[in-house]
């Protein structure tokens, strides 16, 4: 038999697994890209397809709650965990961690800006380093807009917010295609062939 996982301690609980983050937390977003701690286990924690953080089976309704943890989240292939300088848990996401729940439309000096604000109250600017991507939506046959927000976590875009996209968007010739898509900080993000996007949105 191999030898078995190691479990956080359930005597520390969220609020103990919240000071473990803060201790060893700074101002502003940790590098937890720089960290690489042993993994100690899996803990009893979901971000939900909408955006809601579960722990234990039950929603975590404290938002400073929410955005700490989030500071700490990092993704290592498919699997996301919670990393400090000195552990590593397991927590599971249905679909992308974050969503974008708000839209600010700016005008730059080169061209459209789109700032997006995530349901943990971080601003992304869509451009450079900051893609959107638009993939088919199994669930309802239509189109799933995903931002990249930092590493490699992305926020889904609600479905309001993917409308006034499509409100926002124009046609482009790619590669000798006609595309629909979004423009933002001097970026063009296809959506679709033009000719098929009303059958997808």
């Amino acid at each position: 038999m191999g030898e078995a996982k190691p479990q956080l301690p359930r005597r520390s609980g969220l609020d103990g697994l919240a000071a473990t983050v803060t201790r060893e937390g700074s101002k502003g977003l940790p590098p937890v890209h720089l960290w690489n701690p042993p993994f100690c286990g899996d803990i009893d924690m979901r971000i939900a397809a909408d955006g809601t953080w579960f722990y234990d089976k039950t929603p975590i309704g404290r938002a400073p709650l929410v955005k700490l943890f989030a500071s700490v989240l990092k993704r290592e292939g498919d699997k996301y965990f919670l990393v400090t300088p000195v552990e590593k848990v397991g927590i599971v996401v249905d679909d992308a961690p974050f969503t974008a729940v708000e839209l600010q439309v700016q005008d730059g000096t080169g061209g459209r800006i789109l700032k997006f604000r995530t349901n943990t109250d971080e601003w992304v600017e869509a451009g450079p380093g900051h893609a959107l991507r638009f993939e088919l939506d199994a669930d309802n046959g239509g189109l799933a807009p995903y931002l990249h927000v930092r590493s490699d976590l992305w926020a889904k875009v609600t479905r309001a917010l993917f409308y006034d996209l499509v409100e926002l968007g124009e046609e482009r010739e790619i590669g000798g295609v006609s595309m629909f898509g979004i423009a933002s900080g001097g970026e063009f993000y296809a959506m679709a062939e033009a000719g098929t996007l009303r059958e997808l949105s």
